[in-house]
């Protein structure tokens, strides 16, 4: 039967994507090009004899139908308009020369998009991507645990997003992966259905052999990074050390068993993997996790070998500790679920939190260094001693009931058993016309659109056929199910050239603004037609922003725009900064802090040119220590303003960005600089030449990267992209690896090491190398001496930035790329922007009400 439903859905999604309209334009008469300005500025260097850079305007099509012949000529375009075509060095146009051949060459390429654009849309019909088909699945099934994402296939990717339709093919690997996570997924929802009632119980860390079962700090284990420490007491007079084994009286003992903790004065990683064992997520659903912890201080009662057992003394805790809560299947399988706070007297932080079936639970108090063989170094402990953390207990509250339980969604009223082995059994009335019923209302709610007789039908006939093969009618009704959820109304967004009717809408804005299918309160407007109303739509924005499933939003475009999903992908490197290895408190913080800065910039409304630089941070403690500014505490991200003369503000000194943007090791201008003019200053970068070989980092401290970079700058062929390129790069050289501050480069080799020990407690085997210059200059010739003027420079222009967030929230909201066609569509928007200085609300309002969003 599966076999057969892939074969069906397959089938119907080819033909469906095959039968969209695929005319192509009809081929135009050429357009008379002012012949004088090309002979008198071009074609002495782009001819049939001398094609520099391969391009020959002599022989290149004036047929702008044709798509390559097209884009050669927006580059023709685009390089004399900047003034980059003829060479600076070359004779220059009269501005009126150059404008009248712009003007001349501009509007029948305009004429070539319009006529595109009527005939076939600007965007091609696509599938959701994994994103948006686990949150559809979510929503719909009303089973927001799901985690389907990684069951399937990677997405492709076009103008650096995973939602333009050229990018996300379909094939039978895909449909059989969305055929598996939809049957996994409808099962999940009829194992929620038969999960045990609610049940509220505290674990406690003493009885937890996840805890307790690593060995001991007593007399026969003098390392204390290594172990756990069994404590009583929890006032800060008070706690005093147990070094017999694990006592059980303090199930009897009430009182006993509120005061007895288990501490570490590391952080959760092999060999001290603290876990809260004897839990396991009893079924998928939501939990409320409360947990009881506070903090403690180790210190030596002589300097001599503190950490023999018999001179260690603890005493209440001096410091507020983060604790990260992750979600495991053994082994190692981590999920997080959040971060609170343990504080110097007890403290009991709480979580809303999903889980799956047989999840148990792991905290980590991130801050401390992470665990290493006896005799290395604390890099948090001082003369007297060292902080800790000392866990309590875990209450784990669930699985909680939904607002809208899934099982209704699936089988409505009839009753459902289960054999406690994983079969259901759900008993129809009337099979036949309880299978009809059930696929048309599931059908409903699936589609995105009105649901016809002719859409009921086949997956009627794939119910009864499973039926007649002796399938049970769960059986029945969930391959006619599966068969739903891979089928092409629901896995593809339906669109048709012209102004998109009032469902297509529907799904365009909350794919735009929630990344997942339309609410009810979407569709009843859509049912209505009042999504036609520019009003409407803009309200229906206003409220999708408000709403918290918008994160989604923010997450998944800031995932791609910024490349944030890469911030973990590279660690940094364990010798030259030992400060930042294994510090996944750090990473965690950056991702949320730009998450976090860009949600401020959204719902405040705040002028574009925030990206670049702004007065405030969105920052933790953590990051705030990274940054260093004083003042802030707790693991809770909030905006923080920032002195006059902060190199701090905007996107390009945030940790996340120079940390996707380096290497782990070393940082490179040329990298950091071409994702500045890509993703914030909207101007492309092309490749390197083939030829030209990468420039090897120098760890060694002998040279700089600017000294390095000089044989490019000064090679013809390197020079015109490496003088757009490299100057925003020198000035973020300030910058290490992870985006802290820096004087000087790091090296290994000789020269005086520097004092201090890394989050492992390895002691610093680098030393303080070359000075960094942050110097440079603009291609205008304008220079700065640092970030700080470089941001003022890049400010001259707010509506370029402007422009091109605009270009990125347009490519993300429609699914295809802002092409040569929509620029005047762009200014449009831009213009509607203005009086709020660009306010990135205003630019998502301006958006959605644009002729560019409301036609396909």
């Amino acid at each position: 039967m599966r076999r057969v439903v892939i074969a069906a859905t397959l089938t119907l999604a080819l033909g469906a994507l095959a039968a969209e309209p695929q005319t192509k334009p009809r081929p135009t008469k050429a357009p008379p090009l002012r012949e004088d300005f090309l002979k008198a500025n071009c074609l002495a260097c782009h001819n049939a004899q001398n094609a520099s850079g391969k391009l020959d305007l002599t022989a290149l099509s004036r047929n702008f139908d044709d798509p390559k012949a097209f884009g050669l000529w927006v580059k023709v375009h685009d390089r004399v308009r900047d003034g980059e075509m003829p060479p600076k060095e070359m004779p220059q146009p009269t501005a009126s020369a150059r404008a009248a051949f712009l003007k001349e060459l501009t509007a029948p390429m305009l004429a070539a998009e319009d006529r595109r654009v009527r005939q076939q849309g600007r965007a091609v019909w696509r599938r959701m991507n994994r994103y948006e088909y686990e949150n559809t699945l979510r929503d719909l099934l009303g089973a927001p645990w799901l985690q389907i994402k990684e069951m399937l296939p990677e997405d492709g990717e076009v103008a650096r997003f995973n939602k333009v339709g050229e990018g996300l093919d379909v094939s039978h690997v895909q449909m059989s992966r969305y055929l598996t996570a939809a049957d996994y997924a409808l099962r999940e929802v009829l194992a929620h259905q038969v999960a045990p009632p609610p049940t509220r119980k505290r674990y406690y860390a003493r009885e937890q052999s996840g805890f307790t079962g690593h060995v001991l700090f007593t007399q026969f284990n003098g390392s204390p990074e290594r172990a756990t420490f069994p404590l009583m007491g929890n006032q800060a007079d008070l706690p005093v050390l147990e070094t017999k084994a694990p006592m059980t009286v303090g199930e009897k003992d009430p009182v006993r068993r509120e005061q007895e903790s288990m501490g570490v004065v590391a952080s959760t990683y092999e060999p001290l993997e603290i876990t809260f064992n004897r839990f396991r997520a009893p079924a998928a659903g939501r939990y409320k996790l409360r947990i009881a912890a506070h903090t403690f201080w180790a210190a030596p009662a002589s300097e001599k070998r503190w950490w023999e057992p018999s001179r260690t003394n603890l005493s209440g805790g001096r410091t507020r500790e983060p604790i990260s809560l992750y979600a495991e299947v053994p082994p190692r399988l981590l999920r997080k679920l959040g971060t609170v706070e343990a504080g110097i007297e007890p403290t009991v932080g709480e979580l809303d939190v999903y889980l799956l079936k047989g999840e148990t639970i792991r905290p980590d108090a991130v801050r401390l260094f992470r665990s290493r063989p006896p005799g290395w170094h604390n890099p948090l402990a001082q003369k007297d001693g060292q902080p800790g953390v000392a866990f309590q207990w875990l209450e784990v509250e669930g699985p909680l009931p939904e607002a809208e339980p899934g099982y209704p969604r699936l089988f409505g009223d009839l009753p459902a058993q289960s054999d406690g082995k994983g079969k259901f059994t759900v008993t129809p009335r009337d099979p036949t016309t309880d299978a009809a019923r059930l696929i048309r209302s599931f059908l409903t709610r699936a589609y995105r659109r009105p649901v016809r007789d002719s859409d009921v039908q086949p997956f009627l006939k794939l119910a009864l056929r499973a039926l007649d093969d002796n399938e049970s009618f769960t059986e029945a009704l969930l391959t006619a199910y599966s068969a739903i959820l891979c089928s092409p109304a629901f896995v593809t967004l339906e669109e048709r050239p012209g102004p998109l009717d009032s469902h297509a809408l529907a799904s365009r804005l909350a794919y735009f603004l929630g990344n997942s299918a339309p609410d009810p309160a979407l569709r009843a407007l859509a049912d209505q037609g009042a999504l036609k109303n520019p009003a409407v739509l803009r309200a229906q924005a206003t409220r999708l922003l408000a709403d918290p499933k918008s994160q989604r939003f923010v997450e998944a475009f800031l995932d791609y725009w910024l490349d944030l999903r890469k911030v973990a992908v590279v660690s940094p490197d364990e010798t030259l900064y030992p400060d930042y290895y294994l510090d996944d408190y750090l990473v965690e913080s950056a991702r949320d802090e730009t998450q976090s800065f860009f949600t401020e910039l959204l719902q405040s409304n705040l002028p574009a040119r925030n990206l670049v630089a702004s007065d405030f941070v969105t920052v933790n403690a953590r990051l705030a220590s990274h940054y260093g500014l004083p003042g802030v505490q707790g693991v809770a991200f909030r905006k923080v303003p920032l002195p006059a003369d902060s190199v701090r503000g905007g996107l390009l000194t945030q940790a996340s960005v120079l940390k996707v943007t380096a290497n782990g090791t070393t940082t490179s201008p040329v990298l950091r600089g071409a994702w500045i003019m890509e993703r914030i200053l909207g101007q492309p970068v092309p490749p390197p030449p083939a030829a030209v070989p990468a420039v090897e980092p120098d760890i060694r401290g002998a040279a700089t990267i600017r000294q390095q970079l000089d044989k490019h700058r000064t090679d013809l062929t390197c020079k015109g992209c490496h003088a757009k390129i490299d100057p925003a790069g020198f000035a973020l050289e300030s910058f290490d690896v992870c985006g802290a501050w820096r004087e000087r480069y790091r090296a290994l080799g000789d020269g005086q090491r520097l004092p201090g020990y890394g989050k492992n407690g390895q002691p610093f085997t680098f030393h303080a190398a070359l000075p960094v210059d942050a110097t440079g200059a603009l291609p205008d010739g304008r220079r700065f001496q640092d970030v700080r003027e470089l941001k003022k420079l890049l400010l001259k222009d707010e509506r370029q930035l402007a422009r091109n967030l605009a270009r990125q929230l347009v490519t993300y909201a429609t699914g295809a790329p802002v092409r040569f066609g929509d620029r005047p569509k762009i200014e449009a928007i831009l213009d509607r922007a203005a009086p709020t200085g660009y306010g990135v609300k205003s630019l998502i309002y301006a958006i959605v009400e644009s002729e560019l969003f409301r036609n396909k």
